[in-house]
């Protein structure tokens, strides 16, 4: 069974994958919670798919349908909440990576390393320009992130070395010689993202001048095919 990590991104690392990567847009509409399930209808693209998820002894179960757009969309209105975000593909040794930019409920960058084993998992070290994980925060879900709004993320530093290792990464050079992190620890679950809305307003002031994005992005050009 496959499993995930997940890391808090910075914002200036994001918009640079995404200025090389590009990426599509993908929205989810999450129905009220029930004890035994949760429902959520997702529009990929052209794409629209009605998600179970049951809860099971031995884990969550899930089930995806595709649906006809107009039924997904129809769908999507008679929500409770919703994401939408940019996901944008890379890949990491032999690792499948997602890089998820949210624009609903508020923006918030995330990366997500996807493993085929648990013990890959476990193994796994972060590289520099991963922030901090929030594997096991259930804030950082897109059920409670469409539910009950954004948590109050940390602002993640961001290094030369981050910087290195992620154009390292963008130009399919990672290796033994990429820095690694190790892996900071898990981000404490927030309260209520109504007795955090300052907070939240204060940390999504994260971008950098854009002057320094496009150098960032300059020193790009040289390595493009």
């Amino acid at each position: 069974m496959s499993t995930a990590r997940v890391f808090l991104l910075a914002p200036s690392l994001a918009r640079l994958i995404e200025k090389e990567r590009e990426g599509h847009r993908v929205r989810q509409g999450y129905f009220p919670d029930r004890p035994d399930r949760g429902n959520h209808v997702q529009l990929e693209e052209e794409t629209g798919r009605l998600i179970l998820v049951s809860n099971r002894p031995d884990g969550p179960v899930e089930e995806v349908t595709d649906i006809p757009l107009s039924h997904a969309e129809a769908l999507l209105e008679l929500t409770a909440g919703r994401v939408e975000y940019l996901s944008v593909s890379l890949a990491i040794a032999t690792h499948s990576v997602t890089v998820r930019r949210f624009l609903t409920p508020g923006p918030l960058d995330l990366i997500t390393v996807t493993f085929e084993h648990s013990k890959q998992a476990r193994k796994f070290q972060p590289l520099a320009w991963f922030g901090p994980e929030v594997t096991g925060d259930p804030a950082y879900q897109g059920r409670s992130m469409a539910l009950s709004g954004l948590p109050s993320a940390p602002e993640v530093e961001i290094t030369d070395a981050a910087l290195h290792s992620l154009l390292d990464t963008l130009d399919g050079r990672v290796g033994s010689h990429q820095p690694q992190v190790i892996a900071p620890q898990p981000v404490a679950p927030s309260v209520s993202a109504e007795a955090e809305a300052n907070d939240v307003h204060d940390q999504n002031d994260l971008n950098i001048e854009d002057s320094v994005i496009r150098e960032l992005a300059r020193s790009l050009s040289p390595r493009r095919r």
